[in-house]
This record gives C-alpha cells, sequence and structure tokens, in this order.
C-alpha cells in the first residue's frame, strides 16, 4: 500500500480518539457554538512575533496583539489603531494620533510611549523596519496619544511599513515588553487586539487557547484581512494542535475539530465526499516554496555550489510531493516573484528551466570546494509543505554526490535552530525549508527572504551588494514601469547569487465544517467575523 492510499485510509476512520490522537473534553451545546476548534498548520512552541518570522506564530499573534495599520484584501494599508496620520510636505515628519478605546488585556490604556517602545524593537528586526532606523532622526511621543517619526528623508511607503501582514508585523505591545531585547523572547503576553492569550491554558505541543477580549473596541468599516472592524462572535479559539493529516481529517470529519487551517491535497478528496464539510482554496496568491541555503558556512558560502542546486533542481519534484498530480495547484517558478501580479518576471530563470544537469552541477559543487563533509538538512516532520521539500532535497544531494546529514525534528526546533550562525557541527545549519506566501511576495517591500543585505539579512544572511542595489532602484522607481525594470534586474541578480531556491508556486486548501460560517480567504487565518451554529 503506498503512502496516499494508507493516509486516506486512515482518514476515514472518523475519530480522533480511533486514530490515537488527543482526547478532548466535550462542550455543552451553548459551550459549543461559542467556541471554535482550529487545528493550525503547526505547533505554536514559541509566541513572540517580534524575535522570529513563523507563520504560525504571526496568525496567533493577529489575534493578540494589534497594529496601526492592516493591509486589506486589496493589498492597501488601512488605518486600525490609528486614528490619524500627518505627513510634512518634505516627507521628513510624520504624526501619528492613535484612535480612542484602546485598552491592554491587562486593563491599562494604550499610550504613545507603548507604541514608541514596540517600533524601536521591531524597527531592529525588520527589513522595512530597519531602512526606517537607517534614516531616523528621532522616534518619540509627544503626548499619551501622539507621537512622531522624524526622518533624515523622505520614506513614502511608511504605512505599508506598519501595516503589512509579512513577519514580523509590527504588533504594538506594552513598553515593558517591548524593552524586550529584539534578539530574545518575551516572557509576557499582553496585547490589545480582540482575544486574550490564555497563557496558563498553553501546551506547546497539543494546545493553545484564545478567549474573547470583553474591552476591545472595533473599528466601524468592515473587516477587510487584517484591516476595519475585528467582530469576534465566538467567545473562544482552542487550537489543536495534530501533526498528522489523517488524524485531523479524521477529527474535521467527526466534529471533534471545526477547521483545519492546512488539509493535505491527498485528503481533500475525502473530505469533499462529507456533506458536513466545505473545502476550498485558502488564498489565491498562493505561495512560494523556499530551499534556503547558509550563506555564512561551506559549502554553501561559495555561490558556485548554490548554483551547483539550481542546476539540478526539479520545481516538478518538489511540486508533485507537495500537491500530487493536479497540476492546477502548481506552476514552476524560475523567479521569485507571485505569478499574475505586476512585478512577476523570469528574468535570469534559465538555471531552473529545461533539462537537470546534474553533470554541470557536479563540476559547480567540485569548483566550489566540496569534498564530501556532511552538509545538515534540517526538517520539521510535522509541517507537511517542509517535510515534502525536505525528502525531495535529500533525494537531490545524494544525488549531486553530498554527505547528507539529515536532521529531522520539529517546526518550532527548526524556528530556533535556523537562527543560530554557529557552524553546523556546532548547533547550526547549512540548509532549511520553508514557504511564502504570494501575498508576502508581491514586491521587494516586506520580500525579507530576497533582501541580501548580510547580517541583517534573514535566516541564511545573504550578502549581495547587486541585489541591494536593485531593491533600492525598486523603492525609489517614479512609475509602474521603472518597479518592473527595477524587479527584472533583481530577479536576475537574485538568481545569479542563489539568494535562495525556488522550489515552486502552489497552492494551499483550507477546510471546515459547514456549521462555521465567515471563513475569508487570504495569506492567514482571520478568526474575526466567524461564527458557529450548535
Amino acid at each position: 500500500m503506498d503512502r496516499r492510499t494508507l493516509l486516506k485510509g486512515i482518514a476515514g476512520v472518523g475519530s480522533l480518539a480511533a486514530t490515537g490522537g488527543l482526547s478532548m473534553p466535550a462542550l455543552s451545546q451553548g459551550a459549543a457554538a461559542r467556541t471554535l476548534r482550529f487545528v493550525p498548520q503547526a505547533n505554536l512552541a514559541n509566541f513572540d512575533p517580534i524575535w522570529g518570522t513563523q507563520y504560525v506564530v504571526r496568525n496567533a499573534a493577529a489575534m493578540v496583539w494589534d497594529a496601526l495599520y492592516g493591509l486589506d484584501a486589496t493589498l492597501q494599508p488601512q488605518r486600525q489603531m490609528v486614528e490619524s496620520e500627518e505627513v510634512t510636505d518634505d516627507g521628513l515628519t510624520w504624526t501619528f494620533r492613535l484612535r480612542p478605546g484602546l485598552k491592554f488585556h491587562d486593563g491599562e490604556p494604550v499610550l504613545s510611549k507603548d507604541v514608541v517602545a514596540s517600533l524601536a524593537r521591531w524597527s531592529v528586526r525588520d527589513p522595512m523596519g530597519q531602512m526606517i532606523k537607517a534614516i531616523q532622526n528621532e522616534l518619540t511621543a509627544v503626548d499619551n496619544k501622539t507621537f512622531k517619526w522624524v526622518l533624515k528623508q523622505p520614506y513614502p511607503k511608511m504605512m505599508l511599513a506598519l501595516g503589512k501582514n509579512s513577519t514580523p508585523c509590527a504588533f504594538i505591545m506594552p513598553e515593558r515588553m517591548a524593552q524586550t531585547d529584539p534578539f530574545k523572547q518575551i516572557a509576557e503576553y499582553i496585547g490589545s487586539g480582540p482575544m486574550k492569550f490564555a497563557k496558563g491554558e498553553w501546551v506547546p505541543g497539543a494546545k493553545a487557547m484564545f478567549e474573547k477580549f470583553a474591552d476591545y473596541v472595533p473599528r466601524q468599516e468592515k473587516a477587510s484581512w487584517l484591516a476595519g472592524g475585528k467582530q469576534m462572535l465566538i467567545d473562544r479559539v482552542e487550537w489543536v494542535v495534530i501533526p498528522d493529516p489523517a488524524t485531523a481529517a479524521a477529527a474535521l470529519q467527526n466534529g471533534e475539530i471545526d477547521w483545519w487551517e492546512n488539509p493535505i491535497p491527498d485528503l481533500v478528496p475525502v473530505l469533499r465526499k462529507n456533506r458536513n464539510i466545505s473545502v476550498d482554496i485558502a488564498d489565491p496568491l498562493g505561495n512560494i516554496g523556499a530551499f534556503r541555503m547558509n550563506h555564512l558556512h561551506p559549502p554553501f558560502n561559495d555561490v558556485r555550489a548554490r548554483r551547483a542546486l539550481l542546476t539540478a533542481l526539479s520545481q516538478e519534484d518538489y511540486m508533485r510531493a507537495l500537491v500530487g498530480d493536479d497540476t492546477a495547484l502548481w506552476k514552476p517558478l524560475p523567479g521569485f516573484f507571485t505569478p499574475d501580479t505586476p512585478l512577476y518576471t523570469e528574468e535570469g530563470g534559465e538555471i531552473l528551466k529545461g533539462k537537470r544537469d546534474f553533470a554541470a552541477a557536479k563540476k559547480l559543487l567540485a569548483e566550489s570546494g566540496y569534498t564530501d563533509q556532511p552538509v545538515t538538512c534540517v526538517v520539521a516532520q510535522d509541517q507537511p509543505i517542509t517535510k515534502a521539500q525536505g525528502d525531495v532535497t535529500a533525494d537531490l544531494l545524494k544525488k549531486m554526490g553530498m554527505n547528507v546529514d539529515f536532521v529531522a525534528t520539529d517546526w518550532g526546533t527548526v524556528g530556533s535552530r535556523r537562527a543560530q550562525k554557529t557552524p553546523p557541527g556546532q548547533g547550526g545549519w547549512q540548509m532549511f525549508h520553508t514557504w511564502h506566501a504570494g501575498a508576502d511576495c508581491i514586491s521587494p517591500a516586506a520580500y525579507n527572504a530576497i533582501r541580501g543585505n548580510g547580517d541583517k539579512a534573514w535566516f541564511g544572511w545573504p550578502s549581495s551588494a547587486t541585489v541591494e542595489k536593485e531593491v533600492t532602484a525598486w523603492f525609489e522607481a517614479k512609475s509602474i514601469d521603472e518597479e518592473k525594470a527595477a524587479a527584472k534586474r533583481l530577479n536576475k541578480a537574485a538568481l545569479e547569487d542563489v539568494i535562495y531556491a525556488p522550489t515552486g508556486f502552489f497552492l494551499s486548501y483550507t477546510a471546515w465544517r459547514k456549521n462555521v460560517s465567515g471563513v475569508a480567504k487570504g495569506p492567514l487565518p482571520f478568526f474575526w467575523g466567524v461564527s458557529k451554529s450548535a
């Protein structure tokens, strides 16, 4: 019996208990209608949305913390915690005023000093924040509800930086929490968002609980992604961690869970046969698979070793491992930008096209100085997207003649280990896999994974003056034609220097019980506006 047949058979068992999963307490009819049980993409192993960039942390954080602006479904930043903003004619001074009614979960009002401290911490870790920090004169509180950011040169994309949904988001925390070293994790989880985090009920690896914040005052506008009125129609959200897809499918069919964030395509036919379950594409902007290499240590500190991988890598192999044989769910991606968006380009993408050339790849690898030393590939087994990519990579590396140190672990551990710059033999790494939401990859603005700014770059720390030159050119573009020209040059430079290896573009599913309504499409699960009938 093959893997897919086995999964479908297990999924049909129809009970979480029967498949050896979690035992969850039964709820009364009234409590059940007010509680949403949700299976997230991975375990919530840590909960600091500034310290790390994992989507699972961002998704939970969006309930607990609020931001000054929020990106809507048209990809435009809208006011969220901000009541008004003013910018001087020279573009150098931004003055913001907070809207009334903002309160933290501990009962304290949200003040300008909290915002200033939060932005100071965020700007150390976020690429757009780093750009603002580099041209900052001062960031100060004017009074309890007003703060200003004074710059040395204009930064027109300020509101996008403060409202983007790519990680790390500019979430606002109490001053005492925001004063935590940005390279260390916070110990409290107090926000001002529509849900409170029930820290006492958090069991990493098993569950996380969120409770409605009674004092939250939503905006009056209609909700759209992270913008508008975040009206909570349920009292409690329970995240139930179920790493095994077949077990999650069985639990959804049996009504033991209400919503499964990312069912694997193999099990979608089984779920669609159940008249009580809805299945849909989670986000039409899709995702970009990513094979990330460490540019600090051999062999991938040599561009020839990185190019060797692109020369041999088959995106079709990766995509079929991820989504199966349905070609409507994936497409090759000889570049870095989201397909069917204005900046999409294949400039410089020839290295990813055509027949794969292992002889040329081995030649490049030898020229890089590789001599059979172990290469550490850290692969999360509890995240189907990373596991599938990791399995393909292990086979690819062996065919290239590399000595693979395959570290099978969990997504939380990958999140911690990939932040280590130490050599692979001392707790570091040479490769890991992830993915980037298509919404994050439509332009260089919030696309931290494409940056080549060395120590300040995303994990792997690529350094490419050519890439950074074109990022700057895009930011300085005066027209869409200039933006497109810069994006073409950037795509080519990022492929030549192999910032990372794109493994393809793919769509993901989400699934929920039909007594749940209000599930919206987008790059993350939005819990506001979601209701549930008994």
